[in-house]
């Protein structure tokens, strides 16, 4: 893996309280919340920017709606005064918010993907970030996912749900590696 640019953005989507809520199901990569504090404090050493992403349910039984608890960043990853944070209501951090617009007026053209859930918010934006032009990745043990059932009433586990979400977008609209690949390219 090259070196990151010094202003190569970490994008944490979604590390939110109300994905521990049980409503989700089994989730896999228990680890993901100490891999992203680790590239935050690593970022936040070297300088480099950082901007948080935040779902908004407008569903009012959500545990991510903006009336609950479990709205708010989980304290492993909160965020420090300056830091930036996006409010979005979809699966793409990209729709509704002025994300791409803040990334192109500072010349930043790297994203380093982090966060919940990796099959839907984290795959969405990466896939609209590589589809946008910027060098993506994704951390794929800083990213977790939740079973699923299919329409056919098959159901997926959540590290098989992980695993062909992270690989639909390999190679293809980012790159995926590990913390320990990120930051040995920092």
């Amino acid at each position: 893996m090259d070196k990151l640019p010094a202003n190569a953005v970490l994008l944490l989507i979604d590390v939110q309280k109300g994905f521990d809520e049980p409503v989700w199901g089994q989730r896999n990569n228990p680890g993901a919340e100490e891999n992203m504090a680790r590239l935050l404090a690593a970022w936040r050493e070297t300088g480099r920017p950082v901007i948080f992403v935040k779902h908004l349910s407008l569903l009012p039984d959500s545990p991510l709606n903006k009336d609950n608890p479990g709205c708010a960043i989980k304290e492993i990853v909160n965020p420090q005064a300056g830091e930036l944070i996006i409010w979005k209501h979809v699966n793409s951090a990209f729709i509704g918010t002025d994300l791409e617009k803040e990334l192109n007026s500072k010349g930043y053209d790297t994203l380093v993907i982090v966060g919940l859930t990796t099959q839907h918010c984290v795959s969405t934006t990466a896939r609209m970030a590589g589809n946008l032009g910027f060098h993506t990745y994704v951390v794929s043990d800083a990213t977790a996912a939740f079973g699923l059932t299919g329409p056919d009433g098959v159901d997926y586990s959540a590290e098989t749900v992980h695993a062909l979400s992270l690989a639909t977008i390999h190679n293809e609209f980012a790159q995926v590696a590990d913390t320990a690949a990120i930051l040995k390219a920092l």
